[in-house]
């Protein structure tokens, strides 16, 4: 089995450019490219018995880099996709932020401040068990993840999601055009269906 490119659709957004967005995706696409290939080399040496086992335990730990990479980049971009929509009141992700955090602005005050020196993902995951929202650091895409925890939003704050629009001192300036440009409508489905 072979994973597909995804394409996204996006609108004119106010802080990422078209020539940043273009070269993130590419990025993307070689994820996907490297997922295909991992998987193609692991099945070709399982074939060939013992004599290869280390090999094929060191493709599957790389695996999870590329592959998570891939999840993470289609999140990211998909919470892009048809263009910046407010985050309603009456949605039941509005409603579970303000709970936790006293309020939607709080929760976003708090989530945009999510930043670290050097590459990683922000990522607002979603506990179904205890119902709660934990913001997670992932440093290397596969070193950080919450096992079994629904992400709900993605960002990217590796270098190459903000370098054609910004200095590595602004990434608080791209993080706040990200979030400006989300499509809450999205990111609430996200969460609707990990909450059903």
């Amino acid at each position: 089995m072979n994973y597909e490119k995804r394409t996204f659709e996006f609108p004119e957004i106010k802080g990422l450019s078209k020539e940043q967005l273009a070269l993130h995706i590419s990025l993307y696409e070689g994820y996907v490219t490297n997922v295909n290939t991992l998987m193609s080399q692991m099945n070709n040496l399982a074939k060939s018995g013992d004599e290869f086992e280390y090999s094929i335990t060191e493709l599957r730990r790389r695996l999870g880099f590329e592959w998570n990479g891939m999840r993470l980049h289609e999140i990211y971009f998909g919470e892009l996709e048809g263009g910046s929509k407010v985050l309603l009141a009456d949605t039941k992700l509005f409603e579970a932020l303000a709970k936790q955090y006293g309020s939607f602005s709080n929760w976003l005050e708090i989530f945009s401040k999510l930043t670290a020196r050097g590459p990683g993902w922000a990522i607002l995951n979603y506990d179904p068990i205890t119902k709660h929202f934990l913001h997670t650091w992932v440093a290397e895409h596969e070193i950080g993840q919450l096992a079994t925890l629904p992400a709900i939003i993605a960002i990217d704050h590796w270098e190459h999601a903000y370098l054609v629009d910004y200095k590595p001192s602004e990434k608080a300036n791209y993080v706040q055009a990200y979030l400006s440009a989300l499509n809450w409508e999205t990111v609430s489905a996200r969460f609707d269906k990990a909450v059903a």
